[in-house]
């Protein structure tokens, strides 16, 4: 169904068509460089003017009309060991076809950063296009090793999140979702099972069809389990809410322009569980969605309706905008009676946290201050960042209701973002290693690597929390 990894050929082993060499230079390095070339390709780089400057490509010519090499100024970088991802991301798209390796001597794990941004800027959403000539595409010589074939898994894993991200809501409601999953499950040697429509309320799942409904596409959740029984529990919860009208309470027409993206959360999740399987993590994996569609028509749930959620409490529905930490709430309840060692949700939930952090910096928020800080660390590291915000207690009280235990919006307009989180803390036990990651799945600006689309945000940084906590 979907290409689950960025063009084939990007990346090719070493062989006998020769690779021309790509140097990455900080500005520091460039006169050493120059030092070394021969006169006549030291002159061509000196009159382009060549200083190393971030970004700026420079493709030396051979005297048969060929390439010779290449370089990528990496600016004021103090040292390779600095290089990210996104330095090198927009190589695909700048180099003239051919097959380049690299010519410094870099760390394995920096290599692999390397790896992940060339992977990353060769990324396309060719799904509605006519196919592209891929013999026009530069590729990367990499010797095979483990690291090359973790940026590989990566790749592969937001290739898939963002290519469903991208498919448009016709195309990507519950039941594409879900077959999406079970292809997932059945290519990594798991199992997924879907619950849907009434078959929701008969296994008390009310929250996830009371938000689904209406739609002429049921609601359904989504369960898939992969690895051994004894190994330790590690669940994943995504938001899949494939389109949100915003309900009765009606999102204006800019909002929904990319309302095809509210199941971001679920794509990352899924995302995260095609890397976790293609490394055999050591885990026994679940992964939870609840796949609807929140829209408007008779059977809508309205605002001041309380309804019933799987935990017993009972929501005073405030807005019926807010349904994401609805369907979310039954999901959690769910993974939560399981007990696992780690949960992880994942969800676009609110605009406060963007206006708060902005698009490129997914919101963190843990009971346990210890993984929040993890989680940033290695968000640093894998060039992968979120930042962790408070479950402010103080703030709790402004989620009570008259009618119910509970209201699903607060009625003061500050700290959203903060609200959201602690409405899904009242589902998830106390102690509970537990972090909520509240991000945006999306670019909506064009840089290297990052083109305006889809973007799967946190998936790498979590892989690399699993493989840190568990292996």
């Amino acid at each position: 169904m979907f290409a689950h990894a960025p063009p084939a050929d990007s990346i090719v082993d070493p062989g006998p068509t020769p690779a021309v060499p790509l140097w990455l230079l900080p500005d520091h390095a460039v006169e050493a460089w120059l030092a070394e070339l021969p006169a006549g390709a030291a002159a061509w780089a000196r009159s382009h003017e060549f200083r190393g400057e971030r970004g700026k490509v420079l493709v030396l010519p051979s005297s048969d009309g060929g390439v010779l090499g290449a370089a990528l100024g990496l600016g004021a970088l103090p040292s390779l060991a600095a290089l990210s991802s996104w330095h090198v991301a927009g190589l695909p798209e700048r180099l003239p076809a051919g097959r380049y390796r690299l010519a410094n001597a870099l760390s394995a794990d920096v290599e692999r950063l390397v790896v992940t941004g060339w992977l990353h800027g060769a990324y396309r959403f060719a799904r509605y296009r006519a196919p592209a000539n891929a013999a026009g595409r530069p590729q990367l010589q990499i010797a095979d090793s483990p690291h090359r074939a973790l940026a590989l898994a990566h790749a592969a894993g937001c290739s898939l999140a963002r290519d469903l991200i991208n498919t448009p809501a016709s195309d990507m409601g519950p039941q594409e979702l879900a077959a999406a999953a079970v292809e997932i499950a059945r290519e990594g040697g798991g199992e997924c099972n879907v619950l849907e429509g009434d078959a929701l309320l008969a296994r008390n799942f009310p929250l996830i069809h009371a938000v689904g409904r209406t739609s002429s596409r049921a609601p359904r959740l989504i369960d898939l389990r992969w690895g051994d029984p004894a190994a330790p529990k590690v669940t994943l919860v995504g938001k899949g809410v494939c389109f949100d009208t915003g309900g009765l309470d009606l999102k204006p027409s800019a909002a929904m322009l990319l309302m095809k993206k509210d199941m971001g959360g679920a794509a990352v999740a899924l995302g995260v569980a095609r890397v976790l399987m293609a490394r055999r993590a050591p885990i026994r994996l679940r992964v939870l969605i609840p796949a609807v569609e929140n829209s408007v028509g008779g059977d809508a749930f309205r605002p001041g309706d309380v309804l019933r959620s799987r935990r017993g409490l009972t929501v005073e529905i405030g807005n019926t905008d807010a349904e994401g930490r609805l369907v979310l709430a039954d999901a959690l309840s769910e993974a939560d009676a399981e007990q696992p060692e780690l949960l992880l949700d994942f969800a676009t939930l609110t605009g406060a946290a963007r206006v708060a952090l902005g698009p490129e910096l997914p919101a963190v928020f843990s009971s346990n201050a210890a993984l929040a800080t993890q989680m940033r660390e290695l968000g640093e590291r894998e060039c992968d960042p979120v930042w962790p915000m408070p479950l402010w207690d103080n703030y709790d009280e402004e989620l009570g209701s008259r009618v119910a235990d509970l209201n699903n919006v607060s009625s003061n307009a500050f700290a959203g973002a903060i609200y959201g989180a602690l409405f899904l803390r009242r589902f998830v036990s106390p102690g509970r290693n537990w972090a909520h990651v509240d991000l945006f799945a999306w670019n909506p600006r064009e840089r290297p690597g990052r083109p305006v689309g889809a973007e799967a945000q946190c998936l790498r940084l979590a892989d690399r929390l699993i493989a840190t906590r568990f292996g």
